[in-house]
């Protein structure tokens, strides 16, 4: 018979550290294989391989923030089936984050440089929503998703067609990230009144701006 372990308020505390360092100045593992696989790696101008890192520096930025987001919301989730939720998707954004790092080592560029604030923002948002409750934690995850789906169809149809190892990166995660939200609906997500969508997006927006370059 096995017991479930008891965290004290400092194992907390020290768990939620080591992920935001492993998240942000690490290398997180992928528990799946790399979904470019055997794909070969194209040849690209010069600006076409800036334009490519700069969004998968993006793509790397968002799942620093969905680590710190799902950590967030899981910290203080009341439901543990809500909590486990929360975790299992966190693992897969994981997969994303690394296979992201791994695609920016081969495109000879580097993650984003305000990885920590970030993380930071997206816990701290995390944080807020599952204070509301369990409902508007997972309503937090279905409307993230949504919007990440969106901004994965524009990259896919930005990178070029010759570039099959981002494509099939890019793919996979869009995959996974309407699964995560079709999983949060299911289990009772409450729709998030505007102007928080919103708010969302335009906070999306300046990531992006800014993770593009730096």
């Amino acid at each position: 018979m096995t017991t479930q372990r008891s965290y004290s308020r400092l194992d907390r505390v020290l768990i939620e550290l080591d992920r935001a360092l492993l998240t942000t100045l690490g290398r997180p593992s992928a528990s799946r294989p790399n979904p470019a696989g055997d794909q070969p790696l194209a040849t690209l101008d010069s600006q076409q391989q800036r334009d490519v890192a700069g969004l998968m520096r993006i793509n790397h930025v968002g799942e620093v923030c969905a680590q710190g987001l799902y950590f967030g919301q899981a910290a203080v989730a009341r439901d543990p089936a809500t909590r486990d939720h929360l975790l299992a998707a966190g693992r897969e954004e994981t997969d994303h984050l690394a296979w992201c790092s791994e695609r920016l080592d081969e495109l000879a560029s580097r993650p984003s440089l305000f990885n920590p604030l970030w993380y930071l923002g997206a816990y701290g948002i995390g944080l807020a929503a599952g204070l509301r409750g369990d409902g508007w934690n997972l309503g937090f995850v279905v409307e993230t998703e949504r919007q990440v789906e969106a901004h994965l169809d524009q990259h896919l149809q930005r990178i070029p067609a010759e570039d099959g190892r981002s494509r099939a990166i890019l793919a996979t995660m869009k995959a996974d990230e309407a699964r995560h939200a079709d999983s949060a609906q299911a289990a009772g997500a409450r729709p998030l009144p505007q102007p928080i969508p919103r708010l969302m997006a335009l906070a999306a927006a300046v990531m992006k701006a800014v993770a593009y370059r730096l």
